[in-house]
């Protein structure tokens, strides 16, 4: 499986994760049934998952006029990829996460979730924290 694949893949189970009350390994296996296991799939989801806490919070302090309660769950669990990709995944360049992350939004979200993903995307980058 490709990375962009495997964004997407970890976006569902993410977004899914977010409803649910699952654990990620069991999300990973129930949404992966019949397909390999791939260790950037698990990577994003697991990572997400474990530093969730930290992530909300870079995510937050780079909201413009909004809070992290008031954002689409679409967007995100956009964000929570792309940001734990800048600040945990060395070897992606920013600009290929950040990418990523905006064709996510616009593939899954509305007219307007690219853009939103990339003005904070390009926030945090430009904090330079990531």
């Amino acid at each position: 499986m490709n990375r962009h694949t495997a964004r997407e893949k970890a976006f569902q189970i993410l977004f899914q994760l977010d409803i649910n009350d699952n654990e990620p390994q069991q999300a990973i296996e129930a949404f992966l049934e019949s397909e390999e296991n791939d260790d950037f799939l698990k990577m994003l989801v697991e990572g997400v998952t474990e530093h969730k806490e930290k992530i909300d919070s870079v995510i937050s302090d780079n909201l413009k006029n909004w809070t992290i309660n008031r954002i689409a769950s679409v967007e995100k669990t956009i964000l929570r990829i792309a940001t734990f990709e800048l600040y945990y995944v060395e070897e992606i360049p920013k600009n290929v996460s950040i990418n990523e992350a905006v064709e996510l939004g616009n593939t899954y979200g509305d007219d307007k979730s690219g853009k939103f993903i990339n003005g904070v995307l390009s926030n945090i980058l430009h904090k330079g924290d990531a």
